[in-house]
C-alpha cells in the first residue's frame, strides 16, 4: 500500500478519535447519543464539532489521493500531498481542542489547499 493510501486509513479514523475524545471521562447517554454531544460545552463539544468537521473534508481527500493515482501522477508528490493533509488535520484536531480558532482555521486551509492539489497533480 502507498504512503497515501495510509493517509486516507489514518483521515478515515481521524473523526472517531474526535469523538472518542468527546465521550470519555463523561456519562455519555448511549440511548440519545447525538442528543447528548449536542448538549456538550467546552472541550467535548470542540471534539464533536472536529469530528463533523473531519467527516466533512474526507470525501474531498479520498477522492483525490484515488484519481490522482488514477491520473498517473507522480507517486511521491501525491503521498507528499496525503501526508501534508494527515499532518494538517491531526494538528487542525488538536487546535480545535484547545480552542486555537486562528490556528485552526490555517490548518483547515492547509488540509483543503492539499486536498484540492491533489486533483491538480
Amino acid at each position: 500500500m502507498t504512503t497515501a493510501y495510509w493517509c486516507v486509513l489514518i483521515a478515515g479514523v481521524l473523526p472517531y478519535v474526535a469523538t472518542l475524545t468527546a465521550k470519555l471521562g463523561a456519562r455519555f447517554d448511549n440511548a440519545n447519543p447525538r442528543d447528548w454531544l449536542a448538549g456538550q460545552t467546552g472541550f467535548r463539544r470542540r471534539a464533536n464539532a472536529a469530528q463533523l468537521n473531519g467527516f466533512e473534508a474526507f470525501p474531498l481527500f479520498a477522492a483525490g489521493v484515488i484519481i490522482a493515482h488514477l491520473a498517473g501522477a507522480p507517486q511521491p508528490r501525491i503521498d507528499l500531498l496525503a501526508l501534508v493533509f494527515v499532518v494538517a488535520r491531526v494538528l487542525y484536531l488538536g487546535a480545535y481542542l484547545a480552542d486555537r480558532s486562528a490556528l485552526r482555521s490555517l490548518l483547515w486551509l492547509v488540509g483543503f489547499g492539499s486536498a484540492v492539489a491533489l486533483f491538480l497533480v
